[in-house]
Parts: structure tokens; C-alpha cells; sequence
């Protein structure tokens, strides 16, 4: 294939890589701000409200990158 062809997946593999790491970024801020082990609370102790704020935080976040990288 020609280099001219791998482009757009170079750029798709790259993006997805920086929105993921920025998304694991928002979410060890996210940690370190909130009183509580946000894992701990959804894992062992079923905390099911705690599952939908950081259900709804990452979804969030993932538009929100999204968007930025998308234009």
C-alpha cells in the first residue's frame, strides 16, 4: 500500500491513543479529588450511584475529546 493510502489510518490509531490517555488522565484527576476509591465503592461495595457518576463522567469526558479532536 502507499503511504499516501496509511494516512488517514496512522491519524485514526493516533488520535484514538492521545483520547484514550486523556481520558485516563481525566479519570485519575477525578480519583485523587474525590474523597472516596471510586473503584473500591463500585467494585466491592456495589455502590450503584457512584457506577452512574463515573459512568456518566466518562462518557462525558470521551465527547468532550471527541469533539476537540474532530474539529
Amino acid at each position: 500500500m502507499e503511504l499516501i493510502h496509511m494516512q488517514p489510518i496512522v491519524n485514526s490509531i493516533i488520535f484514538s491513543v492521545l483520547g484514550i490517555i486523556i481520558l485516563l488522565a481525566a479519570y485519575f484527576i477525578i480519583e485523587k479529588i474525590t474523597p472516596e476509591n471510586t473503584w473500591k465503592e463500585v467494585v466491592e461495595k456495589n455502590n450503584v450511584a457512584v457506577a452512574i457518576v463515573l459512568a456518566a463522567f466518562i462518557i462525558g469526558i470521551s465527547m468532550i475529546v471527541s469533539a476537540a479532536i474532530h474539529g
